[in-house]
Parts: C-alpha cells; structure tokens; sequence
C-alpha cells in the first residue's frame, strides 16, 4: 500500500493540466467517488495490518489533498484566463420600457379637493370610520325615530340601545365635525376628507361605499353668502371659469336654510345636449348643532357643505358609471 502511495505522489508531480476538460478528467481519475484511484485506495485500508493503518492513514489524507489542490488550482488559473463568461443577453434586441402604476383617478381627485380648500384656508380633519349614533345622528339634529334616518341607509355594527350606544359605518363624514368643535371653540374652518358606507341600491351613479369632503366653517357673522361664495369659487378653481353651477333649496337635518349644489354635464348624446349632475349638499349650520356641541347659536353662525369624490371625479374625467371606479379593470386604470 505504501509502494502504491509514493509512486502515486510521484505521478501526481508530472501532471499538467491545460484544459478545464482535462481537469475535470483529472478529477474524476483520481477522486472520484465511485472509481477514483485515491477513492479506491482508501476503501481498502480495511486490508492493511492494524499495526499500519495509522501510517497509511496519514500518507493517504495526504496524497487526497496533493492531488484536490493539483485540481483546484487549474480551474482557478484556467477559469480567469478565459475571462467573464459572455452575457446571456442579446444586446441588440430593442428595450422594453418598464410598466409604472399612476395614482388612481379617485385618489387624485381626493387630493385635488383637498389642496384647494387647504388654499382657501380651511385645515384637514380625519376621524374613524366606525362612528356612535350620537356623533353619526343624534350631534347632528337626528332624534331617534326621526324619518330623516330613514334617508341614510345605514350599515348597523351594533343595532342602537341609547343616544350614544349604536355603533355604525359612517354614513357621512360629518361625525368628524362634531369631534372637532366638541374640543375646540370657534372660530372652526376645517375640511373632512374620507370614505363613508351607505346600504343603497347599486347603479351608475350609487355605491355601497364612496368618499366625501365635507366643509365647516363657524365664526361671529357667518353668511349664506359666505357659503355660496366658497362653493362658486372652488367650482370654478376646479372645473374652470365657465362651469355652470346651480343652488337648489333642499332638505338636511343638520343645516337650515339648506341647498343642493349641481354641475351642468355637457353629453352629446343625450336629448338635451347633457344633464345636471348634483355634487353637494350644504346649508347653514342647525342651531341645534351648534348647541349639542356647546357653541352660542346667538353668537355663532356657520356653513357646513359635504361633496361626493366620485360624482366630481366622474365630471371631471367623463366617467358615466360610478362602478368603474371599484372594478380594478386594467383597462380603465391604463387611461390614467
């Protein structure tokens, strides 16, 4: 056995290696897991007197590292004299320009309404959008079992035990109003920006969920002219100078005198050369409101306005169906 190692060590001195082929080969002759000469060599140690085997031992790990460093050394020097491997890439095909998202029409027509109003200095309030009765109604001059209930159909969480118990998805962003002037004395002129949930009927024009931007302003000698100067001059930063806009007196518990607001939406199709689309409810704000907050209705006067997202992003983009909005239609999203 011995023999057998030292004139495999003198054979190991004369081996050079050119190829990466030939190294491989090499490796396979002499280390090789099933018929490598050392790989052999060591399975029949077991033949060797027990007295040598300590001595075999030795010279075999020895000669095992010999002829692996022999091996690893060629790959090394063969494989960085031929340099990087070639790209795997076709470098004369055209580029492919890259496919970005862009921000969703709703999102942008939310920070749009948002800017301008910030600009008119009105600041940004949020609250939650799981809301008490009291904030949600009863704040807001809805007595229980007053019919005007019945004109936000409601997503009960917890049906109502008292004034305050019922918990609800916010039907408007009004309860956000109530929290702010129930911690801070007027003057008020905030902005309430976010989702809110009514049980209504799905069509082109009613979702079961939508956005709001709701507006309050409460000061000493706050004017129905004040409101319907700020309506007037955000209609027209927005859709532009030559927007056609109209008040039309309405119904909201939580205001008196009250008013809808509508857009003229020009639309060649239909019979009348378009249709007016209303956008917004607002009014004076309710004394009763004002009270339940702790404000003086003798001192303090307001106006209170709530927009839809939707109904201004469908205007301003000639969207005819509010469902497009929620469809995640690649399509759609694509034009944007």
């Amino acid at each position: 056995m011995l023999d057998r190692i030292d004139a495999l060590r003198e054979e190991l001195t004369d081996v050079t290696l050119t190829t990466l082929d030939e190294a491989e080969d090499f490796r396979i002759t002499y280390l090789g897991q099933r018929s490598g000469i050392i790989t052999n060599l060591f399975k029949k140690i077991g033949q060797v007197a027990p007295a040598d085997r300590p001595t075999v031992g030795k010279q075999l790990n020895a000669l095992k590292q010999r002829a692996e460093a022999i091996h690893q050394e060629a790959v090394d020097r063969l494989e960085q004299a031929a340099g990087p491997a070639a790209p795997d890439v076709d470098l004369t095909l055209p580029g492919r320009t890259p496919r970005v998202g862009s921000v969703h029409p709703l999102a942008q027509t939310l920070h749009d309404i948002t800017r301008l109003f910030e600009r008119f200095g009105f600041a940004v309030a949020e609250g939650p959008e799981i809301e008490d009765d009291w904030h949600n109604f009863t704040a807001l001059n809805f007595p229980p079992e007053h019919p005007a209930r019945d004109m936000q159909d409601t997503f009960f969480v917890e049906p109502p035990e008292g004034p305050r118990n019922g918990v609800v998805l916010r039907t408007h962003t009004s309860p956000v109003q109530i929290r702010v002037m129930e911690n801070t004395a007027p003057p008020v002129r905030i902005i309430a920006p976010g989702r809110v949930y009514r049980n209504e009927a799905i069509s082109y024009k009613s979702f079961c969920l939508f956005h709001q931007v709701e507006g309050l302003y409460v000061d000493e000698g706050v004017t129905l002219g004040d409101l319907k100067h700020i309506l007037r001059t955000f209609a027209e930063a927005f859709f532009g100078a030559d927007v056609q806009m109209r008040f039309r007196p309405s119904y909201f518990p939580f205001t008196e005198p009250s008013a809808e607001v509508d857009i003229w939406w020009a639309d060649p199709e239909h019979p009348d050369g378009g249709r007016w689309m209303e956008i917004l409810g607002s009014g004076m704000v309710h004394p009763n409101v004002l009270e339940a907050v702790g404000a003086d209705p003798e001192r303090y006067t307001g106006y209170a306005f709530g927009m839809g997202v939707e109904r201004i992003a469908m205007l301003r983009y000639g969207i005819d169906d509010i469902r497009t909005f929620y469809e995640n239609d690649v399509r759609f999203l694509q034009q944007f």
